[in-house]
């Protein structure tokens, strides 16, 4: 649950308008579900043209995009976003977190990145964390082997449980793939 102080802070904003720009359908709903809860008034979108389009209409104060999505960078959200409204908060997200991508989201205006999985509560204290400021660390981080398995598990949802797709979509051998989709099928 998102801490109170947060939670009070968006209470205090005239503007919750929030861009979600996520091309996965079930985690669109989900985090959409969940930031309307914490308060956002969300406008979610699939595609970069479907997110673009809601910018130039009438930019959000905040945005949450996909660095990945199927028609292309969510960084181009991000740079029309600045260019339409200045003081919004953008945080970008990925499944494909390295450091090039992370100095061009912040050279275009990205004011956090955030690497998948990531929850509601990180998002929340992520957009309402000054700028210029340290977003604070989760209060319940996850391990690095549940965020391996999230990740793994995820691809393979897009590939329709193919073994052989997903190891090379997540740029590994197919048996070593197995043979961790065993393990967590153990536990």
């Amino acid at each position: 649950m998102t801490p109170l102080v947060q939670i009070d802070q968006l209470a205090l904003l005239d503007d919750k308008s929030l861009l979600l720009v996520e091309d996965d359908e079930i985690l669109l709903e989900r985090l959409a579900a969940a930031l309307n809860v914490r308060g956002f008034a969300v406008r979610a979108a699939s595609s970069i043209e479907t997110g673009l389009e809601i910018v130039r209409a009438s930019p959000p104060a905040f945005a949450v995009v996909d660095l990945r999505l199927a028609d292309g960078s969510g960084l181009a959200i991000v740079s029309e976003m600045r260019a339409a409204r200045p003081d919004s908060r953008c945080i970008v997200m990925t499944g494909y977190g390295n450091i090039p991508t992370a100095v061009s989201a912040a050279k275009l205006g990205a004011d956090d990145y955030l690497t998948k999985p990531v929850d509601a509560d990180e998002i929340t204290d992520a957009l309402l964390t000054p700028r210029g400021s340290i977003t604070p660390p989760p209060a319940h981080p996850m391990a690095l082997d549940e965020k391996e398995w999230a990740h793994i598990s995820n691809v393979l949802a897009q590939c329709s449980n193919n073994i052989s797709e997903a190891a090379r979509r997540l740029n590994m051998h197919r048996r070593s793939l197995q043979r961790i989709v065993r393990r967590h099928e153990a536990t």
